[in-house]
């Protein structure tokens, strides 16, 4: 009787590290998909910024020759 309670105590214990680390997953995939958010929101930024720099550049006509 020994030997089968300790396979149901070991086989829960697995499964409640597998609980354990799959909860760890999902909350670093969450905060990888907000980093990921947020740096493409800067990226966006930087080309906005960008395209208004090369549009006055163009404007005035000091483009490098």
């Amino acid at each position: 009787m020994f030997w089968p309670m300790l396979a149901i105590a070991l086989g829960f214990c697995g499964i409640a590290v597998l609980g354990v680390l799959a909860v760890r997953v999902a909350l670093e995939a969450r905060r990888l998909g907000r980093q990921v958010a947020a740096t493409a929101e800067r990226i966006d930024r930087a080309a906005e910024d960008l395209e208004r720099a090369a549009t006055r550049l163009a404007a005035t006509g000091d483009a490098l020759r």
